[in-house]
This record gives structure tokens, sequence and C-alpha cells, in this order.
């Protein structure tokens, strides 16, 4: 048996200009954190002679190309596995459709085991690389590249998207200090909302395509906020990291009429009023986790508890994608 496990994932600057439709023109920044929440995924060889996969639905099939899980055939598929004595299970510790990257933890970790399997090294980067081949370009899914990327890295990371498709990264330079204040003073609440990021990017990978001026105004001032989050991370100025999230949000929403909706900005402007110091919807928007810092933790945790929505606690994952158990 092979587990493997990859993080989740927050924004912390510049998400959405790692979409190939804007990033192959003028080049993406961004900041991204792996957060000890995972995606995990086994492998077992099976008795018989089939190919069992178990997700949310239990497929039990004699052949690669009879798999309805697009990722988990493709992903098959490429690293040449077709032989059917093969058994996988999918687990995650947060639900998908919520904003943390899940789908890129699923393929990093989904790769991470069936590399394991055929004995296969293979780097972070090589196995990002992997993931975004199969979402974007085997399945064209009108997504970004971080979500993978910071999946297999892990860590707190600057990404820099070249528009010839090369991904440059580096480890942000904080302080142990500003590392420990960020993870304590980062509250993630649940908003009970779940949606597809694929649907909610669509708007804005069309638009960018066709070079709507307002889209890519939008998306130059995000990769401007990104550069200057990285700044204020690396300073240790974290009130102006703060401040710089609720821009960030305020232009977010600007982006796509589905990014937000009236609960999720009265709770919103709820915590801001409570606590808060800036805060945003992570992810593409439409739903799943919003995430604030906070210059008085217990009014925040109290004031969002009064609206019903549930806190999520986490730390920083250094790990990225990796094998938890092989025998």
């Amino acid at each position: 048996m092979i587990i493997t496990r990859s993080p989740l994932r927050v924004s912390l600057g510049g998400g959405g200009t790692d979409l190939p439709s804007y990033y192959r023109e003028h080049g993406g920044f961004l900041v991204a954190a792996a957060i000890d929440k995972y995606v995990y995924i086994t492998k077992h060889r099976t008795f018989q002679e089939e190919i069992i996969v178990k997700y949310s639905k239990l497929e039990r099939v004699q052949s690669v190309d009879q798999i309805e899980h697009p990722i988990i055939r493709e992903a098959l598929k490429l690293v040449g596995i077709t032989h059917p004595h093969i058994e996988l299970t999918s687990m995650a510790d947060i639900p998908g459709g919520t904003g943390l990257g899940s789908s890129g933890s699923f393929t990093t970790a989904l790769l991470k085991a069936l590399h394991t399997f055929k004995k296969n090294l293979i780097s972070p980067a090589e196995l990002a690389e992997q993931a975004c081949d199969i979402e974007l370009n085997k399945l064209g899914e009108p997504i970004g590249k971080q979500d993978q990327y910071i999946a297999a890295i892990g860590g707190i990371t600057a990404f820099t998207f070249h528009p010839n498709g090369r991904v440059e990264y580096r480890p942000c330079k904080l302080s142990e200090e500003t590392l420990f204040n960020l993870e304590d003073d980062l509250l993630l609440f649940f908003t009970g909302y779940s949606r597809s990021a694929s649907s909610i990017l669509k708007d804005q990978n069309e638009k960018s395509k066709q070079n709507d001026q307002a889209m890519l105004d939008n998306l130059h001032f995000t990769k401007e906020l990104g550069y200057k989050s990285l700044e204020a991370l690396e300073s240790g100025n974290l009130d102006e990291f703060a401040r710089l999230m609720d821009v960030h949000w305020q232009r977010k929403k600007a982006r796509s009429s589905g990014m937000s909706n009236a609960r999720i900005n009265e709770w919103y402007d709820h915590a801001m009023a409570n606590g808060a110091l800036g805060g945003k919807l992570i992810g593409a928007g439409g739903g799943g986790f919003l995430m604030f810092y906070a210059s008085d933790k217990t009014k925040l945790r109290h004031a969002m508890r009064e609206k019903g929505l549930q806190e999520v606690r986490f730390r920083f994952d250094f790990e990225g994608s990796k094998v938890v158990a092989q025998n």
C-alpha cells in the first residue's frame, strides 16, 4: 500500500494572475501558502483483475479508458499504468469546491502515489507541471497554475509565471516572529457555500482572451498587490499586509458578479467591524472560506460564531506533496 498527501492552500496576494490567458501576455505573480489540511490518496493492489476507484463515487472497471473520473484517468495514462490490478481511494480534510485549491492538491497527491508505485523519482516542480498538464492542457480547465505548484512545493512561496509557461518560485523570507504572528492572526471561516472554481474563472478567462480592458486593468492591479503583499510580509509589516488583503478583496469583487453575494458581503463587513484588519474570500470566489487577519482574534471569533460561521484552525505546511506510508 502507498499513502500520499498534498496540502491545501491559501492565497496571500496576486491570485488570479496565474491563468494562462493572462500570464502568457503579461506575466503573472502571486504569493501562496500551503496549510496543514490535506488531500490523501491511497494506492493498493487488487486481488482480482479490475481497477477500483473510490472518491465521492465508486467505480469498478476493467480498463483505464473506462474510468469516468477525468483526472484519475489522465494521471494513470500519463504515468503509464495500464494493468487492471489497482485500487485508488481519495480522502480530504476539507471538502472540494471551497476555494482552498483541492483539485490541484488531489492531482499532485495522485501523481505522487502513481510515480512512487512505478519507482519514479520526480521533483516537486515536475510533479506540479505534470498536474498542470493534466488539468489545463488535457482537460482544458480554465484555471491557473498556483494550486498545483503550492501543493507540490509547500511553504509560503512567491511564484512568477512567465509568458513562455515557465514557473519560477522562491520561499518568502519571513522572520520567525512574522511567521508565528501570521500563523496566529490569520483566521479561516467557512461560509457554507461550495462552488466550482472553473465556472467562476471562466468569465475571467474569456475576458482576458478578448483583451477586455477593465479585466486586464484589474489583473494588472492585482499583480501589483501581489508584489506589495510580498514586501509587507518580508518586512514584517503585517498591518499593511492586512490592509492590502482588503484592497485585494474590493478589486476581486469587481472582477465578476459571481465573486460574492449579499450574505458574504454582510459577513465581511461584520468581521471588519469586529476585530479584523483585512480579509478576502479565498480562491476563485462565490463561496468557500473567508480569511481575515485579526487585530483582536477573540472578538472576531465571537462575531463570526454569532453569524453561524465555522472556524477552521490551521498551521502552515512546509513539506508539500509527500509519501506518508509505503509497504
